[in-house]
């Protein structure tokens, strides 16, 4: 089980998030906006600018894992793109994670340049129309 921590507002991330949760069969992924009203009630130990900069999740047994950790670690537990693991290989891990941190800080411009929304109100799992 895996809980992930993500910005509902980002249209990319709003998209992947649906993406997961619609492969997700086994209920093995737990997906929670950081921009939800009750958030830093409910997950106090997850700082949200933190988690908006670098995704963040938590496993079962409460260790805090970030990156392309969670994305690789949320693509195998629902059984989908197998080949994200090589992204965590010794060598290629320094390469793709250094490329996932340019990619968390500009993804705004990069959603505005792929979907025509650098940031939205509306974009949720259920709701998002990418």
């Amino acid at each position: 089980m895996l809980t992930i921590f993500y910005d509902g507002k980002c249209p990319l991330c709003a998209a992947e998030m649906k993406s997961l949760a619609k492969f997700d069969t086994n209920n093995q992924l737990i997906l929670e906006d950081l921009h939800a009203d009750d958030f830093q009630q409910r997950f106090p130990h997850i700082d949200p600018i933190a988690a908006d900069q670098v995704l963040h999740g938590q496993l079962d047994d409460g260790r805090v894992i970030k990156g392309l950790d969670v994305t690789c670690t949320a693509w195998k537990l629902v059984n989908k793109h197998p080949w994200l693991q090589i992204l965590r290989w010794p060598v290629v891990r320094l390469f793709a994670d250094k490329a996932y941190l340019f990619f968390a800080r500009y993804r705004h411009p990069i959603s505005a340049f792929v979907s025509g929304k650098k940031r939205c109100e509306s974009c949720q799992t259920d709701r998002c129309d990418l």
